[in-house]
């Protein structure tokens, strides 16, 4: 099982329409050291696990800083989050992880935020200011009153393009605003935010040359399976010396559910990372929107909430 945290609700603030800043402290002790990009899993009180992006600077060890917005076509944790957190609860979290690493070491950084993704891009600002490295920001969002940490913007004062769609007639231009940079081997581009939003970055990052181009969704792309997965394999959890059959119809995720395997779910929707599970042996199915084409060819790894199989047999590691 993944390490999990204690910790209390310092601050609920508003941060912007359906945006609410939650900052919590450990109950004992420091947390653990993150980086920019990171996120945590949130276990609410209905008993569901989100996960949510850090925003505050990655130097600090006394506090945990998000940004949530209360989604209209929320499953229920967002909501939990807007409707049911109060100052002084305890809460359970994960320790940071990262998915979304920040290439400290570049030329230039471009940080692209789309509405509540400002989040990771914002603790990224604040860590290249740190450093000394050039960056610059631009922040997209349906309307100034829905733009979150404006002001925190702001004050890492690195160039910015701000867009508000009410106040210029729609959405930006993401291409010509990426045009504006020549494709530079030591230039990383970063974007957060819709998934409309990061399909084109990714389109539109291909189509000019940019080589790094790196995103991370807060929404699944859904993920077909392959022509050669298989719809019925057996599974062996070597750990616990379990052994079942996932047949048609069924998956993974749920007959680890029914068979109580220790593993720590959070999205189920192959985004966050949470159950990403070590492979010991046979041929995984991904599904998700969590590793690379690279990883997931090294088959070592896979997230067992949405991943099948492409062999008789599936060993792993729990």
């Amino acid at each position: 099982m993944s390490q999990t945290l204690q910790a209390w609700v310092h601050t609920l603030q508003f941060a912007a329409q359906d945006i609410i800043s939650v900052e919590l402290r450990p109950v004992q002790g420091d947390f653990p050291a993150f980086e920019a990009g990171s996120h945590i899993d949130l276990h609410l009180p209905n008993g569901m696990v989100r996960s949510y992006s850090l925003l505050n600077d990655s130097s600090e060890r006394h506090r945990y800083v998000l940004g949530v917005l209360k989604d209209r076509q929320s499953r229920g944790g967002s909501r939990c989050v807007h409707e049911q957190l109060r100052v002084g609860m305890t809460l359970t979290l994960s320790a940071p992880r990262n998915h979304f690493a920040l290439h400290e070491s570049a030329s230039h950084s471009v940080l692209i935020a789309g509405g509540i993704g400002v989040t990771p891009i914002l603790c990224m600002g604040r860590r290249l200011k740190a450093l000394g490295r050039s960056f610059e920001v631009m922040y997209f969002a349906r309307s100034r009153a829905s733009a979150a940490f404006v002001s925190d913007i702001e004050a890492l004062g690195a160039p910015t393009t701000w867009h508000f769609d009410d106040e210029q007639g729609g959405p930006p231009d993401l291409k010509a605003l990426l045009a504006r940079r020549a494709p530079d081997s030591q230039t990383h581009h970063y974007a957060c935010g819709p998934a409309v939003m990061l399909d084109a970055f990714e389109a539109h990052c291909q189509a000019l040359g940019h080589p790094h181009a790196h995103i991370e969704r807060f929404a699944a792309v859904a993920v077909a399976a392959s022509a050669d997965a298989k719809d019925r394999f057996t599974v062996e959890l070597r750990q616990s010396g379990l052994h079942f059959e996932v047949g048609p119809g069924q998956t993974l995720h749920q007959c680890l559910i029914d068979m109580n395997a220790n593993v720590p779910f959070s999205c189920e929707q192959g985004i966050c990372g949470s159950c990403q599970t070590r492979v010991i042996d046979g041929v995984v199915d991904h599904r998700d929107s969590v590793l690379t084409p690279e990883e997931q060819a090294r088959n070592d790894v896979m997230m067992v909430c949405v991943s099948g199989c492409k062999s008789d047999k599936l060993v792993l590691d729990l």
